[in-house]
């Protein structure tokens, strides 16, 4: 079994939380997203974030009320516990993007009333076009790639079952 690297780790979730917040999530969520993707248990308390990453509590609580809202982290707490925990599934990205119709659907909607509103024909009517079809394009395809996301990792099993077909 290889040795944890602590000055690595904390490295990479500098750089991933950098990433993530380059691609629009906010920065201390990302920060704290990228702390408990390192952890093994993927699991950690308020007290444990904040010390680990070095931010104070209230900067933990903020970045995880976010990450719970948009479905990257859930809270939860183990039998016999008072405090709770929060953890990052082990599919969380394949149920993030699985659930991405309803976000899909709602940006069809509003990109088809900006092409009525600007003009079928104007070019930013063409370009609001596009983006519609791109979005409904990503909406018809994504089911597709994630279940095949699904059959490599887990075969016929569920994405809950703690065991992966694939080697770690």
């Amino acid at each position: 079994m290889t040795s944890r690297d602590d000055e690595a780790v904390a490295r990479f979730v500098e750089r991933f939380g950098l990433i993530m917040a380059e691609s629009g999530i906010p920065r201390m969520p990302a920060r704290v997203l990228a702390r408990l993707l390192v952890i093994d248990s993927a699991k950690a308390t308020a007290a444990e974030l904040a010390e680990s990453l070095q931010i104070s509590p209230a900067a933990v609580s903020g970045a995880v009320r976010y990450l719970v809202q948009v479905g990257l982290v859930r809270r939860a707490r183990d039998p016999g516990e008072r405090r709770d925990h929060y953890e990052v599934p082990d599919d969380v990205w394949f149920t993030v993007y699985s659930n991405r119709d309803k976000m899909f659907d709602a940006y069809t909607a509003v990109l088809s009333d900006g092409v009525a509103a600007v003009g079928e024909e104007t070019p930013a009517g063409h370009r609001l076009d596009m983006t519609r079809r791109f979005f409904e394009y990503l909406r018809k395809e994504l089911p597709a790639v994630t279940e095949r996301f699904r059959a490599l990792e887990y075969g016929s099993e569920s994405p809950a079952t703690p065991q992966r077909r694939r080697s770690e």
